[in-house]
């Protein structure tokens, strides 16, 4: 019987050689962006100024000029104010600059982005009046 027994337990309880490698593949563009924001935290307030004077005393205010010449659509004001809250949060909240230049870059699309269509939709003067 325990002969048996130990031919049973043999059986079950069989030893596979694995071996694992771990392979780390090539950095994705978004992950080498993310780590350049980390290592831009030395030039926090550089970003900071720009975040705040340049896209609130420029891009922003061009951004709603065009907005009112194409005939002031509720959408687009509120783009716009989303576009800036969002570089003027992040900001003001301290976050690190992993979370504020993403943030920043976004909203300049977003206001980019409102411009081109209030391009391509036309300037009506009479409308902004």
């Amino acid at each position: 019987m325990k002969q048996n027994e130990m031919t049973m337990a043999h059986t079950i309880q069989h030893s596979i050689p694995t071996s694992y490698k771990i392979t780390t593949g090539k950095p994705t563009a978004f992950s080498r962006f993310i780590n350049w924001c980390e290592g831009q935290e030395k030039n926090r307030f550089v970003w900071l100024g720009l975040a705040l004077a340049g896209h609130g005393c420029a891009l922003t205010p061009i951004t709603l000029f065009a907005i009112i010449l194409s005939g002031n659509f509720i959408f687009f004001w509120i783009m716009a104010i989303v576009a800036m809250m969002t570089a003027l949060v992040t900001n003001l909240a301290a976050m690190p600059t992993k979370y504020t230049i993403p943030a920043f870059l976004l909203s300049i699309v977003m206001d980019l982005a409102i411009i081109i269509s209030c391009l391509a939709m036309g300037f009506n003067l009479n409308a902004a009046m």
